[in-house]
């Protein structure tokens, strides 16, 4: 194929001028119906035409009665020009049976005293008496989330509003506040220490002292965070006697620093422990804080060191003994201890292993007065959940079949059911199912095969009522409140019904999932988008979005939102767009499926992306093969990567954001997990980055990378940069300052990198010409 050689992009270069449409004059053009009601980029994206409804934040009571929600207050305000206007929100209480709405908590109550405006609401827990309500308020991100804040506590019986933290409390400086369970006290994590406060004196007890050099205490640094999924790092006993709390030593693991250019007059420097592969991870200890004395017991776990996690710790059922998983650095094998709270030694009672890696380290959930554990497994080979005797000697597989959990709703013990989603028919769905705790009923399917496509359910703790949410490929999501035996429909909660009819005026794509055989007879799954105008007998650019990682599944039956409507853009525009999960993505198909990338992650899974394309190409004589397009972000960013590199005379386009370019440079736990150790498979690291295969470029690549993500580096391009100019390969690139590894921050980004890459594809695939 001839290449097109373009002028190499650098920071600061000048950029395509966004179009929503434009006239081509090439012969390729397949857009032969003038659209009545086309879409843009700045109707999905600017003025942001369909968005979809939302309803507040909701919470079940404990005892199913009702739920809890955010809504706009019924109190107003006149502004000057005489108009009313509500002024905060209240927490309203709503009857499952009849809707039925009660005020229970006010925006009056929640105005501190002789302030103007009440308390935003960022979230808000009930003690388990419902006496008292913890407001948390003026959120400030930290990393990926908004876990530092203010913190208050409404006393529902005396009326009084109080902030935690005392007299001189900095502005959001607490984090994770929690009651004891009897609501006497809340602890919460200052500076990287835990403190307790009680409510009736109001004196604060520090519990930890030693945070600063590397410690902290009661969170995580950022690789735990990412990779495991957790940000609160402390948990109260039943009884509120003790705390079991992480401690993480982060001082042997190096730095790393980020630079910000833009937000003062002399660059700024963020640094913070990021161990990469193979680099020294941080040393991770569970500590028992007796609030008696004020002293903390020491977990006494067998060869703990900085090769070894501790994912997941809880407390067993009981106020004696914590639960603590010791995963090894490899990620093969995780022993559970029961550890005794006043002496810290500990107990084996149970290791989960596996050939590979674990993968999706999940909590046990105590059952049966802790005398019986759920837990996540794959031994037989497919995804299970099992009920485990406290001393780990008697296992019960309660969904037992050849198939996948996906996760686990609820376990409502009064009832004896376990609640979990699932999709044994079609991997591309979602449905609720349960089974009997004692496995004498198992895999009963709960959601009617009606609402073929994705569904979620959050349900009340008694396991009588949910909001079911529902959604599939060209629905938009609409919330239910059902009754859950026989899935009775009481009411529709979100229709989306505008959202819907806009969509029903726009000439709809065709679109099909299919699947193809990769070279060793491998099943793929995949979907295709056609345009609504679509005739066979021409020829079509196609453009496949891509993620191919171990974290996700592109290919569900789901709605998308504006990515979805993006995509249809695209098709009126006339393209084709497909998506393909290669083996070693997350979908429901089993170990084997997920595990066989194991110290090949980049290679087999590109080679699948490319076996797909020619299955279709030989199935579909209408994609055109001279004219494909592929993007992806993060691991779809690495992938698109591969796909150009690899197979340079198959894929002519490519978008990659935020890539990992080198598997070397990203974190210990997640590359490390699928990858292997460095010293064992280096060569595997080698093979499987997409930098070793820069010099094959051939068609015209778009680098996007965002100057300020703290996940994925842009160190990472910057070397990618290096290789491509070593070997005089032209592309072009755009770096976004200070945006995170969403790209997402700062007025008009989303609208500027959707216009970048559509006109990239435009230029290339379509050979328009943009102004």
């Amino acid at each position: 194929m001839q290449r097109t050689t373009v002028k190499l992009w650098f920071v600061g270069a000048v950029m395509f001028t966004a179009l929503a449409a434009c006239q081509s004059t090439d012969k390729h053009n397949n857009q032969q119906t003038t659209l009545t009601n086309p879409l843009t980029l700045e109707r999905i994206y600017k003025d942001r035409e369909f968005s979809s409804d939302r309803i507040g934040r909701i919470r079940w009571l404990a005892d199913g009665s009702g739920y809890t929600a955010i809504e706009k207050s019924a109190t107003t305000k006149t502004d000057e020009d005489g108009k009313n206007h509500s002024i905060g929100k209240d927490i309203v209480v709503y009857d499952p049976e009849t809707l039925a709405r009660k005020i229970l908590v006010s925006a009056e109550q929640l105005t501190p005293e002789g302030a103007e405006q009440p308390l935003s609401i960022d979230n808000y827990i009930w003690s388990d008496d419902r006496k008292k309500l913890l407001i948390y308020t003026n959120s400030k991100k930290v990393w990926r989330s908004n876990s530092r804040g203010d913190y208050w506590v409404l006393n529902l019986t005396s009326n009084a509003l109080t902030q935690l933290g005392g007299e001189n409390v900095k502005a959001s400086s607490l984090m994770f506040a929690k009651f004891s369970p009897d609501a006497s006290k809340v602890a919460y994590v200052v500076d990287n220490n835990i403190y307790l406060e009680n409510l009736t004196s109001t004196k604060i007890t520090q519990l930890t002292h030693d945070a600063g050099n590397g410690i902290i205490n009661g969170l995580f640094d950022w690789v735990y965070e990412e990779e495991f999924g957790i940000r609160d790092g402390f948990r109260w006993s039943p009884n509120g006697e003790k705390i079991a709390y992480w401690q993480l030593d982060t001082s042997g693991s190096k730095d790393f620093y980020m630079i910000n250019n833009t937000d003062e007059l002399y660059p700024t420097i963020v640094s913070f422990p990021y161990p990469k592969v193979g680099e020294t991870n941080a040393l991770a200890n569970v500590g028992i804080i007796d609030l008696s004395n004020q002293k903390t017991t020491w977990v006494n776990l067998p060869n703990n060191s900085r090769e070894m996690y501790i994912p997941r710790m809880n407390w067993s059922g009981n106020s004696e003994e914590v639960l603590v998983q010791h995963l090894n650095r490899k990620q093969d094998r995780n022993a559970l201890y029961l550890a005794n709270a006043a002496t810290g030694k500990v107990n084996k009672i149970y290791t989960e292993k596996d050939e590979h890696f674990l993968d999706g380290i999940t909590d046990a959930k105590w059952i049966n007065n802790g005398k019986n554990f759920i837990w996540t497994s794959e031994a037989s080979g497919w995804r299970h959940f099992y009920s485990i005797s406290r001393d780990g000697n008697t296992k019960l597989d309660l969904t037992p079949g050849e198939f996948d959990t996906v996760s686990l709703q609820a376990v409502d013990e009064d009832g004896g059911w376990l609640y979990y989603i699932a999709s044994p028919k079609n991997i591309g769905q979602r449905y609720l199912f349960r089974s009997k705790l004692d496995a004498s009923i198992v895999n009963q399917q709960i959601t009617p095969e009606s609402f073929a496509g994705n569904n979620s359910y959050q349900m009340s703790d008694d396991g009588q009522w949910a909001i079911h949410s529902y959604s599939s490929f060209t629905q938009p999501t609409q919330k239910r409140l059902v009754k859950l035996e026989g899935h009775q429909e009481k009411h529709m909660l979100m229709d989306n019904k505008k959202l819907i009819d806009k969509l029903a005026s726009l000439e709809q794509p065709d679109h099909e999932f299919f699947q193809v055989q990769a070279q060793d007879g491998l099943t793929l799954d995949g979907y295709i988008m056609r345009p609504a105008n679509f005739d066979a007998s021409k020829k079509y650019p196609i453009i496949f979005y891509v993620y191919g990682e171990a974290w996700g599944q592109t290919v569900q039956d789901r709605w998308r939102g504006n990515s979805y409507l993006w995509d249809q853009m695209l098709t009126e525009q006339g393209y084709i767009v497909a998506s393909i999960d290669n083996r070693g993505t997350r979908a429901p198909k089993g170990r084997e499926w997920r595990k066989q990338v194991y110290g090949a992650v980049g290679v087999l899974s590109s080679r699948d992306q490319s076996d797909a394309l020619k299955a279709m190409a030989k199935r579909w004589n209408y994609i055109d093969t001279n004219r494909v397009g592929i993007w992806g972000h993060s691991g779809g960013g690495s992938m698109t990567l591969n796909m150009m590199f690899r197979y340079p005379e198959q894929y002519h386009v490519g978008i990659s954001l935020a890539p990992v370019p080198d598997q070397r440079l990203y974190d210990t736990i997640y590359q490390e997990r699928y990858s292997g150790i460095l010293a064992d498979n280096e060569e595997g690291y080698k093979q499987g980055s997409p930098i070793t295969h820069a010099k094959n470029l051939q068609g015209n690549l778009l680098l996007v990378h965002g100057t300020g993500d703290d996940n994925v580096h842009y160190q990472g391009s910057e070397r990618l940069i290096n290789e491509l100019v070593k070997h005089n390969k032209q592309f072009q690139f755009m770096s976004y300052p200070n945006r995170s590894h969403g790209l997402w921050e700062g007025e008009g980004t989303t609208l500027h990198l959707k216009s970048l890459q559509t006109e990239y594809f435009d230029r290339y695939l379509m050979n328009k010409k943009v102004q």
